[in-house]
Parts: C-alpha cells; structure tokens; sequence
C-alpha cells in the first residue's frame, strides 16, 4: 500500500473524525500503560494485609528508576513518530523506512547502557532516590527491579514501534498491541501474586512477560508485507542527521520524564523526612491515580501528533489549528473529571489499592491536592506535545519543563521545611508536600499560554515550516 492510500485522510478526513480514531486507540494504550503499574499495586497492597503496605513501598521507591528508564524509551520513540508524521506529510517513504531503522538502533544503544548500568549501581541507586527508607523496603525493591530490568527494555522498545505503527497510519493496531498486553501482565499478576504468592517478584516477571509479547507482536508488523513502511536493508544504515532529527524531537519528552524522575525523588526524600513508609507508599498510590489522568491526557496528544504533524508538513496550517484546538478542550473535559472524582470519592480510590488506616487518610488528603488543578495540567502538556510535533524541540522543551522543575521542585524543598519550622509538626511537613502540587500546576499552565501566545503565528495561513539544513534532509530519496 502507498504512502498516498494509507496516509492521505490525515489531510482529507474531518479533524474530528480523525481525532477519535487516532485518540481513542491511544489513549486506550495510554490507560493500559498505567495498568503495568497500577496492578502491580493493586495486587500486591490487596493481596498480603501483612507485607501490603511494604510491597507498596518498595514500588514506590522504584519510580524515579523507571521514570529516567521511560525518559530515554521517550527520547526515541516520540522524536522517531513525530519524525515520520512530518515526512510521510511530504510524501517520503524511503526517509520514513530509514528513521524505523535508525531508531530501533538508538533503542538498542540505550537499552543496553541503562539495562547495565541497573545491574551494576541498583542498590545505590535506589538508596540514594530513597534516602531515610528502611533497609527492608530498599531490599524488596532491588528484588523487583532485578527481574522487570530486561523487562524494561521491552518496553521502551515496545513504545518506540507503537507509536511508529500509529505516526504510520495504523492506530487501532497499535491500541490492540499495548492492551493484549496488559490484559496478560493482569492475568499473569494474579498467577504469580495471588495464587503463587510470589510477591513483588512474582508482579517483576508477570511485567517482563507480558511486554515481551508486546513487543514480538510489534516487530512483526513491520516485517509483514502488508505493512507500507517496512524493515529494510537500506534503512538499518547508521545515518547521523537522522539520529539527530529524532533526538531534537525527542529531548523534550525525554527532559520531562527525567524532570518528573527528579520530582519523584525529591518528593520521595521529604516524604521518607516527614512522614517515614507510610507517606512514601501513600504518594504511590496517589501518584498512580494522578498519573492515570496524566495518561489519558497524552493519550490524547498522541492522537493529535500524527495529524499535526503530517498536516505541519503537508503546510495545511489552518487543519493544525484545528486539531490543536479540538485536542485542548477533550483535554480539559478530561481533567475536570478526573478533578471531580478525585475530589468526591478520593477514600473510595485509595481503598482499591490498600485498606491501612493510616495510609487511607493520609491518602484522601493527598489525592484532593494533587488532583484539584488537574484542569490545568492539560494547558501544559498539550501546548508542549503540540510543539513536539511540529518540530519546533526547544519551545517544547520549556513549555514541558515549566511545571515539574521550573515551580515544583523548588516548592517542594521549600514550602514543607518552611511548614514544619512554623508549626514543630510532622504532618505539616507532609501536606507542605501536597500543598505544592497545585500551586505549581497554575504557575506551569500560565507559564506555557505565555509561549503558546508568543508561536502562535505558526497557525498562520501563510506560515511556511523552514527547511533543516543540510539540504540533503530534505528527503533521503537516493540515500
């Protein structure tokens, strides 16, 4: 099939339609995607009233590890799909074939790097990111992360061919790939946890598992020849600016996944500070909840990414427009639901994942604060995918960065040290924590309208997307 059958409703087709097909499939992956997680979590803090909470923790303590894992999982797969969107809009196979290749290579560079240096420094690593944990929990996490490691490689390269799959034309297969593979990480966590009782190892190998099949299924459609855009000879050859037109793009992405890696651990070492275990297992479960909704939100930009950027490189400006703006209010729709259930039934919430008193209360706290300006979590990470995708990396960069480490970071060294000198109490430095979370979600949304306000000529009728130079990356046609 050719570039022009396969692709050429992205410039025809009603943006509306277009954004329901391409946004309802992934964010059906990006829900699913939480789903490796938020099991996890469900089972292991449901299934041992005893060692729950500990389970919980030792989770908790893996995140900032498995945020900088999907930074650089990000890095290529974002900067490669975005990528192709722009040069199947100029109708350039061979270039979309040779960025497949290229960045299947960069994902086997940083696989290997971040899957040797994990063996090498987990345990301090892991310390370092949990300072004040208990021996017992750091321990139960370098269990886990023993087992998923080579499991997390699966994924960033699963991610990577989802979302080349989707940038080429096939959303709903790509949604089929990540939920066939979380409904067997579900099937294979109650294997192993429940009726094993193999504990956080055995939640480890229902992960790795699953997102191995994953990612077979995914390089299987790029062999098959029923594929347009195809693993080819000519396509694995190293090409350097094609490296660096992907890693433009994907910096952005990667910088706010290590932005929210640098969150989590700081949020993690004032909440070991102030409120010990329990507040650390705590903003596990709420960060997951919260991170569902941040899910559905990328989920969404996901969808509109292949419109964009095909229509940015097709020059249809005026269907940009059109699709950004249908993509902030499905956005905002989504954050007010998230906000009102959060605010409504947040004991309801915590108690799907852990029955603790202690760890209920703190929670429905928590979970009010973190979710009370989800709204506006969508200004930012909708102006910032939409600058990802029309290539423009360092607006992008700025615009994602401004929430997690520009406001929030800051906030969260400061605002509980300053609550607890104030009051002697402890548990004013751990709601000094939530406290931050929507103070800095206003700060950010405001932050990134500004540079929104500043680009917007990019929606222009006679704006004209410029050449990258060399001239050769006009299109590696006879390359």
């Amino acid at each position: 099939m050719s570039v022009v059958d396969k692709t050429k409703e992205l410039e025809t087709k009603s943006i509306k339609r277009l954004l329901w097909q391409y946004a309802v499939p992934a964010v059906a992956s990006q829900v699913v995607t939480s789903v490796y997680n938020i099991v996890d979590r469900v089972f292991l803090g449901k299934s041992d009233m005893e060692y729950g909470a500990l389970y919980l923790a030792a989770l908790a303590i893996t995140f900032p590890v498995m945020n900088i894992i999907h930074a650089f999982g990000s890095l290529v797969g974002a900067g490669s799909s975005a990528r192709m969107s722009i040069v199947l809009g100029r109708k350039d196979v061979r270039w979309a074939e040779k960025i497949l290749g290229n960045s299947m290579l960069l994902t086997f560079f940083f696989g290997f790097l971040f899957v040797t240096a994990g063996y090498v420094w987990m345990r301090p690593i892991l310390t370092l990111f949990a300072e004040g944990a208990s021996p017992l929990a750091i321990t139960t996490a370098c269990e886990y992360m023993d087992i998923v490691l080579p499991g997390m490689f699966l994924v960033t390269l699963t991610f990577n061919l989802v979302g080349l799959i989707r940038a080429s034309g096939y959303p709903i297969k790509s949604m089929w790939i990540m939920v066939g593979g979380a409904l067997l990480n579900i099937l294979l966590d109650y294997i192993f946890i429940v009726v094993m009782k193999g504990g956080v190892r055995g939640a480890a190998w229902g992960t790795t598992i699953s997102m191995g099949a994953s990612s077979l299924v995914a390089i299987a459609h790029f062999v098959q020849p029923s594929s347009f855009i195809r693993f080819r000879a000519h396509a694995w050859a190293p090409k350097f600016y094609i490296f660096r037109n992907i890693l433009a793009i994907g910096i952005s992405p990667f910088l706010m996944n290590v932005a929210a890696f640098a969150v989590v651990a700081v949020i993690n070492s004032q909440l070991t500070k102030f409120g010990g275990d329990n507040a650390m297992a705590t903003y596990g479960v709420v960060n997951s909840v919260a991170g569902l909704v941040v899910m559905m939100f990328l989920g969404v930009c996901q969808g509109m990414q292949p419109i964009a950027g095909y229509n940015f490189g097709a020059g249809h400006n005026r269907r940009l427009r059109e699709v950004y703006v249908l993509t902030m209010q499905v956005c905002l729709v989504i954050g007010f639901i998230g906000m009102a259930v959060s605010l409504i039934f947040p004991r309801a919430i915590i108690s799907c994942f852990n029955d603790d008193p202690v760890i209920l209360d703190m929670g429905v706290v928590a979970l009010r604060y973190l979710m009370m300006f989800s709204m506006l979590i969508a200004f930012t990470i909708v102006n910032s995918q939409l600058f990802q995708s029309i290539d423009k990396p360092w607006i992008s960069i700025v615009t994602s960065l401004s929430r997690q480490v520009i406001f929030l970071i800051p906030f969260v060294l400061v605002v509980p040290n300053m609550m607890y000198a104030a009051s002697g109490n402890m548990d004013d430095g751990v709601l000094g924590v939530w406290l931050s979370a929507p103070v800095c979600d206003f700060l950010g949304a405001a932050l990134s309208l500004v540079l929104l306000i500043a680009n917007r000529k990019v929606f222009s009728d006679g704006y004209v997307a410029p050449v990258r130079k060399p001239r050769k990356e006009a299109g590696p046609k006879n390359q």
